[in-house]
């Protein structure tokens, strides 16, 4: 697949970006657990906070490929960062485009598209992960507005967000039929950080457990009708399932070229380790199931622009990038010896901040899922 020249402008600047902004200091906010604002502003100023939002709404009018480009270029620099822009263009501004009213669109879509707001969005509960038809977050109609109670854990943007949509229970007998789709600042009344996750990787983005206690918002935050929650969640996860596979390549093909610049260099036996067959055919393999990876996230993503249906598709590169990714960062690993597991070099950062690639958005097991009742239909 060939990228238009627009396209093509656009991954270049991004990644210019990415390499002088991100990249030099991602080593130290991975350290410090740093949330970068003032590099957010910056990718907000570039447009990357709305990549699919209309002109006429604040974004940059363009398509799920160029996403996914965009994202892929955030990821070289740092993973974390990457992340919290992933989840604002999908699924909070999807769900928005598709399913919020005109107000709406105004007063939450706008801002989130310019990068005044960051998104943040909650399914995820202590107990109910890729079965969301279990969850225990409730909301329930008083006069005005809605009373929100529940717990939800995992969220992206938990602390540093400003917005986030919200999906609970409305109807309790009425199962998946039951749950709605709900617009909340984290600045309301009853939004509490509950607490921070110390993860494995992508320090640069928080993830936080969030409690909801008495939470009320205006009934005019209610995304589409009551019953709608289950399939406005669902509606955005093709599109999250592309941000998360294009991230993962992002973060593989900076370990992959930490790994090539290492065996360029480093000699054994006389010559560079790149001429030794044992790394050689290794670096090879890792490059060609990189691209390999690219493609089917190109392919889907082209799909999802042409309005075409790409469940499997996202699926696919969704499970297959994110696989990919961890074993080529192994790989980088493996080609710097004792070098590939401290902090001197990015490789066992990266390392870290991959693996969750195939946890979110769906497991790879939730992924084969997919794919097999596609294959079975």
């Amino acid at each position: 697949m060939l990228l238009t020249e627009d396209q093509v402008m656009i991954r270049d600047a991004v990644r210019a970006f990415a390499q002088e902004q991100i990249w030099p200091h991602a080593a130290r906010w991975d350290k410090e657990h740093h949330f970068p604002k003032d590099v957010h502003k910056g990718l907000a100023d570039l447009g990357c906070y709305g990549i699919c939002v209309p002109e006429s709404l604040g974004g940059a009018g363009l398509d799920y490929l160029t996403l996914a480009l965009v994202l892929e270029e955030i990821a070289a620099g740092d993973g974390g960062t990457s992340t919290a822009i992933s989840v604002t263009n999908c699924p909070v501004n999807a769900i928005l485009m598709m399913y919020g009213n005109a107000a709406q669109q105004e007063q939450w879509l706008r801002p989130l598209a310019q990068g005044q707001m960051l998104g943040a969005f909650c399914l995820t509960e202590p107990h109910v992960g890729s079965d969301a038809s279990a969850m225990r977050t409730t909301a329930v109609k008083d006069g005005n507005d809605y009373v929100l109670n529940g717990v939800k854990q995992f969220i992206t943007s938990g602390q540093n967000g400003d917005v986030a949509i919200v999906i609970a229970v409305t109807d309790k007998a009425a199962g998946k039929r039951g749950m709605s789709a709900f617009i909340v600042p984290t600045s309301a009344p009853g939004w509490t950080v509950a607490r921070l996750e110390d993860k494995l990787g992508q320090h640069s983005s928080d993830t936080a457990q969030i409690n909801l206690e008495q939470c009320r918002i205006p009934a005019a935050n209610l995304i589409g009708q009551e019953g709608e929650g289950y399939k406005i969640a669902l509606s955005a996860l093709e599109g999250g399932r592309i941000g998360i596979a294009a991230q993962s390549v992002g973060m593989a093909r900076s370990a992959l070229d930490v790994a090539i610049d290492y065996a360029k260099q480093r000699e054994a036996f006389g010559k560079p380790i790149v001429e030794h067959q044992a790394v050689g055919f290794r670096l090879a393999e890792c490059a060609t199931k990189l691209e390999a990876a690219r493609q089917l996230i190109w392919h889907a993503a082209s799909l999802r622009d042409a309005g075409k249906p790409c469940l499997k598709e996202a699926a696919m590169a969704k499970l297959f990038a994110s696989e990919t990714a961890e074993a080529v960062c192994s790989a980088a690993i493996q080609t710097l010896g004792g070098y590939g597991v401290v902090n001197d070099f990015p490789l066992e950062r990266i390392y870290r901040d991959v693996r969750v690639c195939q946890i979110y958005e769906g497991t790879s097991d939730v992924q084969k899922i997919i794919i097999q009742r596609a294959l079975a239909h």
